[in-house]
Parts: C-alpha cells; structure tokens; sequence
C-alpha cells in the first residue's frame, strides 16, 4: 500500500507480471514485448530477496560482488543512461538501488517508447511521483521525449503541461492523437518550452497561445513564445494561415522544419519571413506549391540562413537559386534534389556566392552537367557532401575536376549516373577519406 512516507515509483512493465513474480522474468524493455504495457505502482523492495526460488550467495560471493562495492556515484552515472522503464525496473532490485534511481539528478529526462505503451498513465504516475517533495510542480523535468508512442493523447499532455513548468525540450513525433488544444496547454503552461517535435502529428495544424494564457502572460512575455527549434514534418492539415498563427507567436524561431507539408506555398513562407528574422535552419522540401517567389522571401533570411532543403520542390529554377545565392552567402547546406528546373547556369551563380558551402544535393536535376561541376570545382574548396544522383548530364570528366580541386570531400553519390570505373578511381586517389556512393559493379 502506497503511503506518504514510502511513496511508490512508477514501474513500466507488462500488465501480465506472473512471469516476473516466479523468477522467470525477461529483462527485455517494455517496446519489445507483446500485448499491452502500463504503468504500475510498486512499494519499495526490501533489503535482500526472500523468494524461495532465489538461492543467496554465501558471505563469501557477497564480499566479491562487484556492483555493491561500487560507489553510488558510479550507479547513478550507469543509470544515466538507460531509458525511462529500464529505470524503473532498476528500482525494484534492492533498497539501495531504489533510492539511488529516483536521484533527482536523473529525472530531468522522460523517455518512453512502445506503440503498446499505456502513456497517458504511465505520464501521470511518473509526474506524481516526481512531484514528492514539491507538490504539484516538477521542477527537476526539462526534457519529454514519447516519440512514436500512439496511445498518447491529449490527457498525457495535459499532465506534463499541469506539472512541468520547466520543461525545455518535447519531442512527441507520430502520436497520431495528439490535438491544436493539448499543444496549446504545453507552450501556454511551459514558457521555456524552447524545443518541439510534432512531426507526423497530422491533427495539429498550429501552435499558438491558449486565449487565456495570453490575457494572463501578455505582460510577462508580450504573448509570444520562446520556442527556437519546431518540427512539424508531416503535418499534412498544416496551411498558410495556420503557419502565419506560428510565425506570429514563435518569432524566435532558428530551426523550422516543414517537410511534406503539402498545403504551404510562398504565402505562408512570406509570414515566416515577416516575423521570424533569425532563422538559421529551414526546410520545406516536398512542398510542391513553393516556388521562386518563395526563394525570394527565404532570401530575405539574409547571411543568417546556413542550412537550406527545398528537395523535390518542382517549381523552382535558377530565378529561385539566383536569390538565395545573392544574398545567402553564408549558406553551408543546400537539399535541392528532384528541382528539374535548375540548370548549370544555377549551380554557377551558387558556386561563385555560396563559397563557404559544405553540402550540395542536385540529385535527379537532370540539366545538371559537368559544367556546372566544373564552377563548383572551382570556388567551393570546402566541399564536403556532393550529391549526384540520377543526373544524367554527368560524365567521369566532371568528376574528375571536383576530385583535382576538393581534397575535402568526404562523402559522393554518383548512382545511376553514366560514369566509369576509371573516374571513380580518379577520385578515390585525390579524396582519400571520400566515400563513394555507386551503381558500377566494376568498382570495389
């Protein structure tokens, strides 16, 4: 029984526990096992195992245990590193582990995972417990990571939102149930909420304030929210009006992720632009109605912008290359793969203003030739990543110029481009730690 002096961790095991009551338990985590998972409360273990089953070790094995010599400091740092229900299980072995697993240290991270997982209980029981010694509020928890667990739902955010008012970090990628409302409490109820995932969340269509949390925080925070790093790939619903809601509320945003959001066009990224200035990271590949005037207002990013994914992006050509090349000089990382409408005269204009860049995808650009590799040979020495594939235009000539002049290179994919084994080896003398992505079974 569960009193206020001995109050019970939270254990994430199966629901059927007979096989760990007779001893022939499986140390296997709680996603791998079969049928459905919940949070159970357990009372403290006692000092030494009693089950008749369970043979004690003489004096003499007990004085030459390894893992009881070892200082608590030592367990605390081996327990770091397990996920949240390994942890749980470490608490019922003895007393001293007990004690040593619920060290606040530990608990500033929550990691569930496991479509089986009973989440939302398993959130309650973990919060209650944490919450001990100061009722309520968990201020030790900064971090909440229930990735792919598709019994969460609004419940289980409300909870951390009620009991986290410190959380930093929420990653809640492919819980299908997740809803606009039960966002809105997180970010309205955790104001230094600074990293979310809901990618592949397909309900959520926007994140924005509660209507009472902006009349009440409107003095703390002028209404805006504090969140840098958002990821919203997948989110299928999201549109243009929705993310000018985003843009308006998270105007510190650096890192915006808007993959496969198949409703956004150059409107909704105009919104970005207009309040988000400090963007660093943005991607909006498979976005198919972004075009060149979208170019145009990213390009308004400025030096600021390094990394920059546009893949499979059918409407833009060299116009939109053109404006990101003339005013995002600093650009170190460009995804432009499936964008047909770029040609050499494109990759010129990139390769003689984007100096500094590192990564360059222009896989199936099929007006990409060995041109345009030439121009990029000749200005962007500090290559590291060059993508190739499926380009047509591409000879082992091309090849063999990027290789003469980028020492650097370290990673080349060349599949289903006509090039031959000669090229390749060409290359692999000049980039000795490039690894070369190919479809020629003559090169080994």
């Amino acid at each position: 029984m569960r009193t206020l002096s001995t109050p019970s961790p939270a254990l994430i095991c199966p629901q059927n526990l007979h096989s760990f009551q007779n001893g022939r338990g499986s140390s296997t985590s709680s996603s791998s096992i079969t049928g459905e998972t919940v949070a159970i409360v357990h009372s403290p273990p006692p000092t030494r195992l009693t089950h008749p089953l369970i043979r004690l070790a003489s004096k003499h094995q007990k004085d030459h245990a390894n893992i009881d010599r070892m200082p608590d400091q030592c367990i605390i740092q081996i327990f770091s590193y397990l996920p949240t229900n390994q942890l749980c299980r470490c608490a019922q072995v003895c007393r001293r582990w007990y004690n040593l697993a619920w060290d606040p240290r530990l608990w500033r991270t929550i990691r569930l995972t496991g479509e089986t997982l009973s989440v939302d209980r398993a959130l309650k029981v973990l919060t209650r417990r944490l919450c001990q010694d100061t009722p309520n509020v968990c201020l030790m928890l900064e971090t909440v990571i229930v990735s792919g667990c598709r019994r969460l739902t609004d419940r289980g955010l409300y909870t951390i939102a009620q009991c986290c008012p410190e959380l930093r970090r929420l990653e809640v990628s492919n819980c299908y149930n997740i809803s606009n409302e039960a966002v809105f409490d997180v970010v309205s109820l955790c104001p230094n909420l600074e990293h979310l995932d809901v990618s592949g969340c397909s309900k959520v269509t926007c994140i924005s304030l509660t209507r009472e949390a902006s009349i009440k925080l409107s003095p703390m925070h002028g209404k805006q929210i504090s969140i840098r790093f958002l990821d919203m790939t997948d989110c299928f619903l999201l549109e243009d009006e929705g993310l000018h809601t985003i843009a308006a509320h998270c105007t510190q945003l650096t890192h915006l992720y808007l993959r496969r959001c198949i409703r956004i066009t150059d409107e909704g990224l105009r919104y970005i632009m207009i309040y988000c200035t400090s963007i660093k990271e943005l991607s909006v590949s498979d976005c198919r109605f972004v075009s060149d005037f979208g170019m145009r207002e990213i390009a308004k990013l400025e030096s600021r912008l390094r990394y920059l994914s546009i893949a499979h992006c059918g409407r833009i050509t060299d116009v939109g290359i053109r404006y990101i090349a003339k005013y995002c000089s600093k650009l170190r990382y460009l995804n432009a793969r499936g964008c047909e409408g770029i040609t050499d005269h494109g990759v010129e204009y990139l390769a003689k203003n984007c100096t500094k860049l590192k990564s360059l995808d222009i896989g199936k650009c099929p007006l990409v030739s060995d041109i345009g590799l030439e121009f990029l040979a000749l200005n962007c020495f500090n290559l590291k990543r060059l993508s190739l594939k499926s380009c047509e235009s591409i000879t082992g000539q091309g090849l063999q110029i990027v290789a003469a002049n980028c020492f650097d290179l370290q990673m080349l994919n060349v599949q289903d481009c006509d090039v031959s084994v000669e090229a390749l080896r060409f290359v692999k003398r000049h980039c000795k730690r490039c690894i070369i992505e190919h479809t020629n079974p003559a090169f080994f």
